[in-house]
């Protein structure tokens, strides 16, 4: 099964701090919306259900906010290997767990782009510690039965 390995390790756990050997290069980007899906598909069938509920679930995401054209595009190339995956031709699936990686689809591909949603964050401020109470408090006295 291909694959980009293991997620990487938090960078507070890291024996070595070695630095990027080149720095990042920033470029402004301007946003896009999501283009209307076409019509039909490449082979002339209509759209299946579930791609169409696909398509509609990456334009509600949070993480579709900054996608440029470029973006939009390559997801677009991904919607047709989607299409043909719900119509049968499970020879896609490969290629298109790779294409819908690369954007962050599940949480271990978001864990790999760094990507946290903020609601994770908040998350864990509000949990309460248990740590203060032991585990025989917890769960009160135990009766021999």
């Amino acid at each position: 099964m291909a694959g980009r390995g293991p997620q990487p390790k938090d960078p507070s756990k890291r024996a070595r701090s070695n630095s990027d050997p080149m720095g990042m290069r920033i470029i402004h980007a301007d946003p896009m919306a999501q283009p209307v899906l076409p019509e039909l598909m490449p082979s002339g069938e209509p759209w299946p259900a579930q791609t169409r509920l696909w398509w509609g679930m990456w334009a509600d995401s949070p993480l579709s906010e900054d996608f440029t054209s470029t973006d939009w595009s390559e997801l677009l190339d991904s919607a047709v290997l989607h299409g043909a995956f719900w119509s049968g031709e499970t020879k896609h699936a490969a290629e298109l767990r790779l294409r819908v990686a690369k954007f962050g689809a599940t949480p271990e591909d978001r864990a790999r782009l760094r990507i946290q949603f903020a609601q994770a964050d908040e998350a864990d401020s509000k949990r309460t510690s248990t740590s203060s109470t032991s585990a025989r408090e917890r769960r009160g006295p135990l009766k021999a039965v």
